[in-house]
């Protein structure tokens, strides 16, 4: 099988002659530290050879577990924030059709904010449903998860008494430690261990969204197949103009480093769309730190070329696109003829309507390019699971490699706790008492 393939050239000649080239050396130092363990950020390094290391055995047990939730549940809700959840759901919903169910269970996804209005009409939704929850949490202890998973466990064993509460809840947590583990020994739930040495962000290939993905009807071992062909190719043995990873991360500190400060990831299939919202977070969280690094934005094309169309045209020079384009499409539809041509579009019947998005595509990337917009475009054979397997590895590699060239921790994110202080100085959480003090004497003074 084909693997996604990656097209620098759009791109390249923004830069000056040999500058991607010139990052060879950085990239093999970044591989060799990552490898080896020996770059900062070391003890988050175990999605690095993660896909290889996923056993039948594993995979089974999965399988196992989606298959009891599939029988008992209409619904299960992902309990879950940031990558405890993005992962899942970009796979999902790039799998899914776009209308009505793909499978009989249907996937919510919960704990990912703090909207009273959502959490309400969840509650509404769920009250005539067979349904389950999957809560995936390391400390148990994340505000929007964890009362979105209080209220969830109480409407579960009121509605379907808490010896079948038990058997519909799964707990994706700690080894160990932390509340969710806790109340999950307690209560005696199925539960899975997130790795230590895997952050959220890089958790799609473990239970986080193995199970959730399962639990949808869709192959996870094309997944993780996918991402080990991935592993491979992308490998330290790989020389560099081969790897597709090492490209990547080299073409987007080369166009950083010559003052191009957003990436905009651009599709042009709608169920790529939360693909897009996985890598934001990815490439967001892990490289933007100590004043640098890229801005993650994205666009569903074409849609968004009748909004944000004019910016990126003619707007201030500061972006380039990265393109996910996919090759083949898994349903066949021509454009129809009408005697009346009313709407002059005649000459487009009998053509397939992929190939009028591919031209679109291409004259889109053609007239960006003379607006002096880089392009990059990952081509991407087919979209299905093997693939997205792929794709998923590539950008996590890829990321990798990158936020190491850039010199920062790839894989912490410190900035995140400031706004979580905040929030709990002003609710009066015990033990914040002197934050407490100070942010309300900070407000009456700018009042």
């Amino acid at each position: 099988m084909k693997n996604i393939s990656l097209d620098i050239s759009k791109a390249a000649q923004f830069v000056a002659e040999g500058a991607v080239k010139a990052f060879e050396p950085k990239v093999k130092d970044a591989q060799k530290a990552l490898e080896e363990g020996t770059c900062k950020g070391n003890d988050y390094l175990g999605w690095l050879h993660l896909p290889s290391s996923i056993t039948p055995e594993f995979i089974s047990e999965i399988e196992q577990t989606a298959q009891v939730m599939r029988e008992k549940c209409e619904v299960v809700v992902v309990a879950g924030i940031g990558g405890s959840y993005l992962g899942a759901r970009a796979v999902i919903e790039a799998l899914s059709k776009s209308f009505g169910k793909t499978s009989n269970v249907e996937i919510l996804f919960a704990g990912n904010n703090i909207s009273e209005d959502y959490l309400a009409e969840l509650t509404d939704y769920l009250k005539d449903k067979r349904f389950g929850v999957i809560n995936i949490s390391k400390s148990g202890t994340t505000t929007e998860t964890a009362l979105t998973f209080r209220l969830l466990k109480k409407q579960c064993e009121a509605q379907r008494g808490c010896e079948e509460a038990r058997e519909v809840i799964v707990a994706i947590t700690d080894a160990v430690k932390g509340a969710a583990r806790t109340c999950a020994d307690k209560e005696g739930y199925k539960s899975f261990v997130i790795p230590d040495n895997v952050g959220g962000r890089f958790s799609v290939l473990t239970p986080v969204g193995l199970l959730p993905i399962a639990i949808a009807g869709f192959d996870i071992k094309a997944l993780v197949a996918g991402a080990q062909d991935m592993e491979r190719a992308c490998g330290q043995d790989v020389p560099f103009d081969e790897n597709p990873a090492a490209q990547y991360a080299a073409i987007r500190n080369a166009l950083y480093e010559s003052g191009k400060k957003i990436e905009i990831m651009v599709n042009y299939q709608p169920k790529l769309h939360f693909i897009a919202e996985w890598w934001k977070q990815l490439y967001g969280e892990s490289e933007g730190k100590e004043g640098k690094a890229i801005f993650p934005a994205s666009c569903d094309f074409t849609t968004d070329l009748h909004s944000m169309g004019q910016w990126i045209q003619e707007g201030e020079r500061s972006i380039f696109e990265t393109v996910i384009s996919i090759e083949q499409p898994n349903r066949t539809m021509l454009f129809p003829e009408d005697e009346e041509n009313l709407d002059g579009l005649n000459f487009l019947a009998g053509k397939r309507v992929d190939e009028v998005n591919k031209m679109a595509e291409l004259g889109t990337r053609l007239a960006h390019v003379d607006g002096g917009v880089p392009n990059i475009r990952i081509s991407v054979p087919k979209l299905d699971a093997y693939y997205i397997g792929q794709l998923i590895y590539f950008f996590e590699i890829g990321c990798g490699i990158s936020g190491l060239l850039l010199g920062v921790n790839p894989f912490n994110q410190p900035g995140v706790e400031a706004y979580k202080k905040n929030m709990f100085a002003l609710l009066n959480k015990p033990g914040y008492e002197a934050e407490s003090k100070a942010i309300q004497e900070r407000l009456m003074n700018e009042k």
